[in-house]
This record gives C-alpha cells, sequence and structure tokens, in this order.
C-alpha cells in the first residue's frame, strides 16, 4: 500500500511538472509576460479588414470563361494588417492578396478569378481570408450564373 501510495504521488509530481511552461525572464531576473505573443492580442489594437464590397456577382456568363473582380479593402486598425492565407470553397477560383502588411488607414485588395470550366448553373464561390484581425478570417462571395454552351 505504501509503495502505490509513493507511485501515486510521484506520477502526480511528473505530470505537473511536465505541464509548467518556463517563463521568460527579463535581464534584471522578472518574468516578462509579453514574450512569444503577438503585437495586436486584443480587439482594440487589432487590424480592421473593411471590405467595399463582401459579395460581387459576375452575372450570366459562357462555361468555360473566366472571370475575375478585385475586393477592395482598407484596414481600420491601428496596426499593420498581415494576411496569411486566402483559400477558395473550390479549386476552380483562385485568389491572390498582399504579401506585404497593409499599414492603418492604407488600401489593399483580393485579387479572385473564377474559371468555369466544367461548371454550370448558380454558383457561389467563397473565399477566406486569414489574417492577423479579430476574428481571424473574413469572407467574401463571388456569385453568377454559368451557362451551358
Amino acid at each position: 500500500m505504501k509503495k502505490l501510495f509513493l507511485s501515486l504521488v510521484t506520477a502526480g509530481m511528473l505530470l505537473s511538472a511536465c505541464n509548467q511552461t518556463p517563463g521568460n525572464t527579463t535581464v534584471d531576473g522578472s518574468a516578462d509576460s509579453t514574450a512569444g505573443k503577438p503585437a495586436a492580442t486584443t480587439a482594440a489594437n487589432a487590424p480592421i479588414m473593411k471590405f467595399e464590397k463582401e459579395s460581387h456577382d459576375f452575372g450570366k456568363i459562357k462555361q468555360g470563361d473566366k472571370v475575375s473582380y478585385d475586393f477592395k479593402f482598407t484596414n481600420n486598425g491601428k496596426s499593420p494588417l498581415i494576411i496569411t492565407d486566402a483559400v477558395a470553397s473550390c479549386g476552380c477560383t483562385t485568389p491572390e492578396w498582399p504579401k506585404a502588411p497593409v499599414k492603418p488607414g492604407e488600401n489593399g485588395l483580393i485579387k479572385v478569378v473564377f474559371n468555369s470550366a466544367g461548371k454550370s448553373g448558380l454558383q457561389d464561390k467563397q473565399i477566406t481570408i486569414t489574417a492577423n484581425t479579430v476574428p481571424a478570417q473574413n469572407m467574401v462571395h463571388l456569385i453568377g450564373e454559368v451557362l451551358t454552351k
């Protein structure tokens, strides 16, 4: 019984030691609570991605046509906007985004190209943009109708 108790105590101490993360310390030995955190951790300081239009209707096009649209946006936040990814709901839609940070008050655009080859009928392609905003993802839509030949 004594061995079982000692084994449980030892296991508990090991598990609790494994779950602790070492804190970063400064030169004077005090803990640095901001180490490892991104610059825009609060919603008040985060960049804000504001689109002129969150959806665009390209109308009716013939099957096989390609259409493109530039979703224009402004960084209305207090820190630089960094877009890390933009993905579409379908491989037929390709987004391009600025790789450089967009400073507060500056504009940028997400260029989206839709290839209608093999598509027909009503289309609604969602583009999800991941950035250092709060929340981290913003969405825009490219909609329209593909007519068969």
